[in-house]
């Protein structure tokens, strides 16, 4: 079914142009169909580097099939047995799955840096157990980034995902709608009708809101997604009642061909999938399927029903598995953030010929072997043999990892200083072969957290400030309550000012926004933090807070121009005069490369990973005009606790100093607390305990 395997039953269906008839006839063009499709998603995905709409054209027509599969058996008046058909179908799903998992972890090994293993480890399993889309949702993943070099190896399989879904869903409709029908002597095809139509208008209507909304989630969402399903049942269950002209069939053809060649190429699918925006390759699609065989040599059946295309619809499914992993570790391994034309042509090659041996030797004789078909026992043995091939070492793996972990952090006290190596006089203890922490794995996730939503007092209430806001624990009577506004590089900072908050009393929450530092009205920001900042305008003028902490410089990439964060200076002015003391600290570097990779790739000592610190920070901050200018602004600079007097160290105190290219690691970051604290402190005058 679409990137799927078909299954045996449903290679056989009705004729779209003898609707009166129910004679069965394998549907050539739709085979066809569905390797044009496959054959867009890569080209797209290798080529160009967009989205094609191939995978919407897959989700339609493995509804279609599914439709007439189902229907077919309430007219023969068998029995649906769905334990039997749930566990046949993802006996058939598996295997080429599992190997594709499987082989891609081995070559994650090999190739991958190690701190994406565990991401890599995670969405392997999320693959495997049908929930990829709901991960790559929960991290709002950028399925249109250029560079597809930094993309999970597993990320094409949110479609698959989505599709297991409905593989268990569809059948339980089919299944209901019979038992209706029986009951109240309903017609079983116009029963389908009204339920797959409401089904189409509420998915629809809900994926047009959705991804006007938050376009990113929903391009993953299942409900976002069920009307491309819904329609391709709608298709199978009208077409036998439609009576179209030779030439009205010719048109209907060519002109759906048209329209999903089209699709990836015309439209920005980048900030309209999957909406309204979505029908064109669906309509597109539905219209060949529409104009089915229409016996001339001139319709766009004769191309779509060519040996070629047909033989290629066999080893769709395996295409479409291996292309996105082989495209992603060939970039991973050379460096380059997108294939050229000789490069791609190869990986294309390399993902068709092992497509071809994986369905030659993996699916068909794994669907031909007639063991598992005698009891559903041993079909359930079969499926948990296939998964084992991918869950023994998915679940080896992570262990390891946990276990090297716990051996670090054992010894940590000891072997892992970090930021206090970089103190005067400070004797270095550590172990000779210890190791660096956080570990590799763990360090892309090691981002800092104040620990829950904001509650009582702080809650903003509902809007764009609720899952915005954070706090800790906190006291119930605290002595301070520290707001942290701005983005990204505010929010490295919590992980040092948590303790120190936590020992003397305070209570410490934050509203933080990607990319979006916190400046007054007319600062130059664009729109979407505009309209963000007016709104925590309003909250700080709500609940005003003790004091505000947040950066107030912004380095420049690999560069000593550093400048005074967009506003700063008129921020500082407002927030003191409402009587709120305003904290802020000075930018950590920022580099051009991820300095965690170039300790891994070329080791702790290589001068690429401890640029000179002249070349990625001023010696004096640009916030000096400021110091002592404002009463109520305290201005802190921690860089000799990130860099030396000659270099800014990836490594310090067997520690990565960052987690990517210019964000501190939470694990690092802490070790600053005390520094943090006793500078504070000095420069405030306020009282600590």
């Amino acid at each position: 079914m679409s990137i799927t395997t078909v299954p045996e039953s449903t290679r056989h269906v009705q004729h779209g142009t003898r609707p009166r008839h129910r004679s069965q006839s394998f549907r050539p063009e739709i085979q066809g169909l569905r390797s044009l499709a496959v054959l867009m998603v890569v080209a797209y995905h290798v080529w160009l580097g967009r989205v094609s709409g191939g995978v919407d054209v897959f989700l339609l027509i493995s509804a279609f099939l599914m439709t007439l599969q189902f229907t077919n058996k309430f007219d023969r008046k068998q029995p649906s047995d769905l334990l039997r058909h749930w566990l046949r179908l993802f006996r058939r799903l598996l295997p080429a799955s599992v190997l594709v998992i499987a082989a891609t972890l081995l070559a994650t090994f090999l190739f991958v840096p190690k701190t994406r293993w565990l991401g890599i480890i995670e969405q392997g399993w999320a693959s495997l157990l049908y929930f990829q889309n709901w991960l790559l949702k929960a991290q709002s993943v950028d399925y249109y980034a250029g560079d597809h070099s930094l993309a999970s190896p597993f990320q094409h399989f949110w479609s698959l995902s989505i599709q297991g879904q409905v593989f268990i869903l569809w059948p339980l409709i089919f299944v209901c709608a019979a038992v209706t029908a029986r009951k109240f002597r309903l017609h079983y095809r116009v029963l389908l009708v009204y339920v797959f139509g409401a089904l189409f208008a509420g998915s629809l209507i809900y994926s047009i809101y959705y991804t006007s909304t938050h376009q990113s989630e929903a391009y993953f969402d299942s409900g976002a997604r069920l009307w491309e399903f819904a329609l391709g049942s709608l298709v199978a269950l009208v077409l036998p009642g439609l009576d179209l002209s030779r030439r009205v069939r010719l048109f209907l053809g060519w002109a759906g061909i048209a329209g999903m060649l089209s699709c990836g190429l015309i439209l920005q699918v980048q900030t309209a999938f999957p909406g309204y925006i979505a029908l064109w390759p669906a309509l597109a699609a539905s219209a060949v399927i529409v104009a089915g065989q229409t016996g001339s040599r001139f319709g766009v059946d004769r191309i779509l029903s060519s040996r070629f295309l047909v033989r290629l619809g066999d080893n769709s499914f395996a295409l479409y598995l291996w292309h996105w992993p082989v495209l992603v570790i060939y970039l991973i391994w050379s460096g380059k953030d997108h294939a050229g034309w000789l490069s791609g042509s190869a990986v294309v090659a390399a993902s068709l010929a092992l497509a071809v041996l994986t369905t030659r030797l993996i699916e068909k004789p794994w669907r031909a072997w007639k063991w598992p078909e005698v009891r559903r026992r041993r079909s359930v043995i079969a499926i948990a043999a296939a998964a084992a091939v991918a869950m023994v070492p998915l679940s080896g793996w992570a262990y390891v990892l946990d276990e090297e972990n716990r051996t670090l952090m054992s010894e940590a006290q000891r072997n892992n200083p970090g930021s206090k190596a970089l103190l005067p006089g400070y004797v270095d203890k550590a172990d000779a072969d210890a190791g660096i922490l956080p570990t590799a794995d763990r360090l892309p996730k090691d981002y800092a957290i104040l620990g829950k939503r904001c509650r009582g007092e702080q809650s903003p209430g509902a809007g764009p400030l609720e899952k915005a806001c954070g706090q800790t624990d906190g006291p119930a009577k605290p002595d301070k309550k520290i707001l942290i506004l701005g983005s990204s590089h505010s929010e490295q900072w919590m992980a040092a000012l948590k303790p120190v908050a936590a020992k003397n009393n305070w209570l410490l929450y934050s509203i933080l926004r990607g990319g979006c530092v916190y400046a007054p009205p007319g600062s130059g920001l664009e729109p979407g933090c505009e309209t963000f900042n007016a709104e925590v305008e309003k909250y700080v003028a709500a609940h005003k807070p003790d004091a505000i902490f947040t950066v107030a410089t912004a380095a420049a990439v690999a560069s000593p121009r550093e400048q005074l964060s967009p506003g700063f200076e008129q921020l500082a002015r407002d927030f003191t005069a409402a009587g709120i003391e305003v904290v802020g600290i000075r930018d950590n570097p920022r580099f051009r490369l991820n300095m965690p990779e170039c300790v891994i790739t070329k080791g702790a000592d290589d001068p690429a990973c401890n640029p000179p610190r002249d070349s990625v920070l001023p010696k004096v901050p640009a916030f000096s005009p400021l110091v002592g200018k404002i009463k109520g602004l305290t201005l802190l600079d921690l860089s000799d606790s990130l860099c030396t007097a000659d270099t800014c160290p990836a490594q310090v105190g067997n520690m990565y100093v960052y987690l990517d290219s210019n964000h501190l690691s939470a694990t690092y970051a802490e070790t600053m607390a005390d520094v943090l604290e006793d500078r504070l402190l000095a420069a405030t005058g306020w009282s600590g305990r």
